[in-house]
Order: structure tokens, then C-alpha cells, then sequence
């Protein structure tokens, strides 16, 4: 048990880097002439107004919970898949091949919505794997090999959209034509359109994971090759299949994102159809030192502060970018503090979440200097 001043201290170092980043944005609100509190109910307003508008915050949060779910993965190994944001796209487009391809009657539309998400799920795998094996056998770090195929699938999606799939008017680099009916998602209600089979497949994605990391022998193997790769292969665990079997989960999960936005949001492929969420995942994870159970929480603030923004500027004549300055401000301050509190007050900090800028050795100089034991486990280590 932690003693008070260790208590203290957490909340402190909890509730400190979000009272500066709301102090902050307030006086960047007042320096433009506006009141904060009007601010604060433009966004509560443009978020939870009615049904409808929570419905939009919903659809916002469906992918960007699969996401960041998937970056806890990847950041529990000691991964940055600074890719996910095109992991969503491919998902995205597998997903867009089946609903233009793979044609059944409208009776059998639930059958075809999993169909094309499992199909998303795969080519999410597929864009993820190509990071790993960049990764394990090359030596290209991830971070640089997820920035340029991120690039990549954008280029793929565009000749897509202008060549091949373009509607029937003619070459436009707009999106293809709707997909057909029975192939998107169907709304719940028009007061609540939202799609009720995905928040479930939201929540079963969020119990697995958990389980996996905190129950199961792959979620300790995961958590030995985050916090140091060399030790844990010394140990006897597979580090390379390890390390590729979180980009795989987190790129199913990114894949089944980028599912949603097609056939629902969108009900069409639209270059960068992803707008970004595999990148505010990247904060969101990074928000929450990597702790799961926290992260359809914090990702639903951060979808109804995006969807209520789009009110400040019909409302308030403010730019609706003043939400992205106030969630960035958020997360610098947390990642400053944490680097604080790892400094100064390290036997504050918890154990089980391991530091996103530690990634345990490089996967080429552990496969270079030591015996490769795969198919090994991780024994004796609490």
C-alpha cells in the first residue's frame, strides 16, 4: 500500500497538467474577447444538445476507442506504431473492395456487414505486418516505416478513387459512388444514428484486450519485451513474434476502424478517409501512460470535445481549431509532468505501466547477440 504522500503526490501530478491546460486555454479565449464559460457551453451544446448530436460524438468514438485500444497493444510491447493511421486506411479499402465486389440480397445485410469488417480486420493485419517485418528483419524503425506506408496507402487510395472505382460521371478524386444498401451499417434511429452492432464490437474488443494483457501469458510476454527485449529474450521469450503479434492485433483493430468509417460515416471511400483518429489515438494512449482500463473514458472526452467544436464557429465566430490547440496543450503538459514525476518522485509512479518512450533495445542487436530461444515463455518473472 502506497503511503499518503505517495498518494498525494499521483493526484497531484493527475490533476496539475489539467488545470494548466485549462487555465491556458482560458486565457486564450479571453485574449480574443469571448468568455470561457461560453466556450465550456458551446461544446456541451455541439456534443449532447439531443440524441442526434450524441449520436455524432458516438460515431466519433467507436473508431477512435478500436485504435487507441490497438495502441495500447503496441505500446505495452514497446512498439510507436506511428502507422495505425494507415492500417485504418487499408482496413478502409479492403472493406470498400467487399462492398462493391461481394453483392447479396438485402436480407442477408448482417451477414455482409461482417463479412466486410472481418475483411477490414485483414487488410489492417495485412499494412500492420509489413511494419513488423520492416521492423524485425530489416531494422527500419517503425516509426519511419509507418510514416511512409502511411503515405503510401494514401496514394493507393486516391488512384483507387480516380481509376478504377471512380462513379459513373466520370474520374473524380472526390470518393467513389455510395456504396450499395445492404452493404453499410444500418443506423439504430433517425434521432440516434449510431450503429448499435459496432459499440458492441467496441466493448468486446476493450474485455479481450484486457483480459489478454492482464490475464494471459502473451500480455506478460508483451509487457517483458516493452520493458527490456534483451532480458526478456535472455528469459526465453519469442521477442520477434511477440513484437509482431501486437502490430497484428493493433492493425485488426485499426482496420475495423477504418471499417466504419466507410460504411457508415462516409457510406463511401473518401481519400484520408481516416481524418486523423489514428493519430489522436496516439494521444489519447499517451494521455493515459499506456493504462487501458481508462481509454473508452478518455476517448469519448475527446470525441465530444472534437464533435461539440464545430459549434464555436457558428456560435461563437471561433475557429473550431481552438478544440485541437486545448487536447494538444492536454497532452503536452501530461507527458512534461510525467517526465517529472519519473525524475524526481520515481517510487511514485506505477509499475505496470511501462514509459512509451522505452522501448527495450532494437529487435536486430537482441537477434544479433543472443541465441533466438522462439517458442519460449516467460518463466519466473512478476
Amino acid at each position: 500500500m502506497k503511503p499518503p504522500r505517495g498518494i498525494a503526490i499521483r493526484i497531484a501530478f493527475l490533476l496539475l497538467p489539467i488545470a494548466i491546460s485549462l487555465a491556458i486555454g482560458a486565457a486564450l479565449v479571453i485574449a480574443v474577447g469571448r468568455d470561457p464559460l461560453e466556450v465550456v457551453d458551446a461544446l456541451w451544446k455541439g456534443a449532447f444538445k439531443d440524441s442526434r448530436k450524441l449520436g455524432g460524438v458516438v460515431n466519433f468514438w467507436i473508431p477512435l476507442t478500436l485504435v487507441s485500444i490497438g495502441l495500447v497493444v503496441t505500446f505495452r510491447a514497446g512498439l510507436w506504431n506511428i502507422g495505425v493511421e494507415g492500417q485504418m486506411m487499408m482496413g478502409a479499402i479492403f472493406a470498400s473492395w467487399g462492398a462493391q465486389y461481394i453483392l447479396l440480397d438485402e436480407s442477408l445485410s448482417p451477414l455482409l456487414n461482417i463479412v466486410l469488417i472481418a475483411l477490414a480486420a485483414v487488410g489492417g493485419m495485412f499494412w500492420a505486418f509489413i511494419v513488423g517485418i520492416l521492423k524485425i528483419r530489416l531494422g527500419v524503425n517503425e516509426i519511419f516505416g509507418g510514416v511512409a506506408l502511411n503515405a503510401l496507402v494514401n496514394v493507393i487510395s486516391i488512384y483507387l478513387i480516380s481509376g478504377p472505382w471512380q462513379p459513373r460521371i466520370g474520374g473524380s478524386a472526390q470518393g467513389t459512388e455510395p456504396f450499395p444498401a445492404p452493404a453499410l451499417l444500418p443506423e439504430f434511429s433517425a434521432r440516434f444514428p449510431t450503429n448499435l452492432f459496432m459499440i458492441a464490437v467496441v466493448i468486446a474488443a476493450f474485455l479481450i484486450v484486457m483480459v489478454m494483457l492482464n490475464a494471459t501469458r502473451w500480455g506478460l510476454n508483451l509487457k517483458a519485451v516493452g520493458a527490456n527485449m534483451r532480458s526478456a529474450l535472455l528469459l526465453g521469450v519469442a521477442t520477434e513474434r511477440t513484437s509482431l503479434s501486437a502490430f497484428l492485433v493493433c492493425g485488426a483493430l485499426a482496420g475495423i476502424a477504418g471499417s466504419y468509417r466507410v460504411l457508415f460515416t462516409f457510406d463511401n471511400l473518401r481519400p484520408l478517409a481516416s481524418g486523423g483518429i489514428g493519430f489522436l489515438g496516439l494521444l489519447v494512449v499517451l494521455l493515459l501512460s499506456i493504462r487501458l482500463l481508462w481509454v473508452p473514458l478518455i476517448a469519448f472526452a475527446f470525441a465530444a470535445i472534437l464533435t461539440g467544436s464545430t459549434r464555436l464557429q457558428i456560435a461563437l465566430q471561433l475557429d473550431s481549431s481552438l478544440a485541437g490547440v486545448l487536447q494538444g496543450m492536454l497532452v503536452l503538459f501530461v507527458i512534461l509532468f510525467h517526465g517529472v514525476q519519473e525524475v524526481f518522485f520515481p517510487q511514485t509512479l506505477d509499475a505496470s505501466a511501462p514509459s512509451p518512450t522505452h522501448q527495450g533495445g532494437e529487435l536486430q542487436a537482441s537477434r544479433g547477440s543472443l541465441p533466438h530461444r522462439d517458442g519460449g515463455d516467460l518463466e519466473g518473472v512478476k
